[in-house]
């Protein structure tokens, strides 16, 4: 969950859009372009997913990582915002190459996309979060426990050399 990763899958998404505008302008099938489709519809449905893990981060990441966190938000935000512009634009050109079900088309495979990579995935980047957690919250409360029972027996040193 890195500001990289975002910069990262919007630079993949903005080369597989540019790549299918292109394909459309010169008569492309869009089913010849079938790889470049599934590149941006994964690429965004990366961002939105990270932009969802930003806004509910876990405690361990709200504590070590906060200024990141926000910047990691303002990010996806940006790069939701330019995949929602390419998505527009490609939306406009295929209806005027294919019509409106050649879109509807294209929306029936992102769902497909969405969905499989919210099985694969996501589950596991959930999955890993609520592990490291729980880590965190173990890890301090055995730093808390740890440092009550030590200042327990420093006063009890103290009572039993006075």
């Amino acid at each position: 969950m890195e500001l990289v990763t975002i910069t990262a899958a919007l630079g993949v998404a903005s080369k597989a859009f540019n790549y299918l505008k292109n394909g459309i302008a010169i008569g492309k099938d869009l089913s010849d372009m079938h790889k470049q489709v599934s590149t941006f519809m994964t690429s965004a449905s990366d961002i939105d997913n990270m932009e969802k893990r930003a806004k509910n981060p876990t405690l361990f990441q709200s504590i070590f990582k906060g200024n990141a966190i926000e910047k990691m938000a303002l990010e996806s935000f940006t790069a939701k915002k330019k995949l929602e512009k390419q998505r527009y634009e490609l939306k406009q050109l295929i209806n005027l190459q294919y019509g409106p079900g050649g879109w509807s088309e294209l929306m029936a495979i992102e769902g497909k996309i969405r969905k499989d990579r919210a099985e694969l995935v996501y589950k596991k980047q959930q999955l890993m979060d609520k592990v490291l957690n729980w880590i965190g919250i173990v890890f301090i409360s055995a730093t808390v426990i740890g440092f009550i029972f030590l200042l327990l027996w420093l006063w009890k040193q103290e009572k039993g050399f006075n």
